[in-house]
């Protein structure tokens, strides 16, 4: 998004776009998939006096704005990332902590038998599966 659209979406909603907004708003793109500690971790490299409490409600703010989602993927913070991307299923290794991503076209069957057996209906976009990833698997 460019500096210019977030202005007039902030603008829209009677907010203003300040350098903090606009520097967390880029680490989360940057990132990909970040903690709040992570991007005040980003953040504090360009901007030093940026505290994690600024960084906690602008990340709310932005996911009001429909800019950045978040989801779970450990029992510590929530996770964020671009909310522009299509939906996808996250994959976390336990061992290393990477994060991987793939399509939630295959959790459909799946879905559709929670649906119909359960009336559940799975918000695929906050689905994560834990286990070991490639590399970590074939060290064990």
């Amino acid at each position: 998004m460019s500096d210019t659209s977030l202005a007039e979406l902030l603008r829209s909603r009677g907010l203003r776009l300040t350098a903090q907004r606009q520097l967390i708003l880029e680490a989360v793109l940057e990132l990909r998939h970040a903690t709040p500690e992570q991007v005040h971790t980003a953040v504090r490299e360009v901007a030093a006096g940026v505290n994690i409490t600024t960084i906690y409600r602008t990340l709310e703010l932005l996911e009001r704005l429909g800019l950045v989602r978040h989801t779970h993927l450990s029992h510590g913070s929530p996770t964020y990332h671009p909310a522009g991307e299509d939906q996808h299923v996250h994959l976390v290794c336990r061992s290393c902590g990477a994060v991987d991503e793939f399509d939630p076209r295959l959790l459909e069957p799946l879905a559709g038998q929670l649906a119909a057996e359960r009336g559940f209906q799975v918000d695929i976009g906050h689905v994560a599966l834990f286990g070991d990833c490639g590399k970590c698997g074939e060290r064990k």
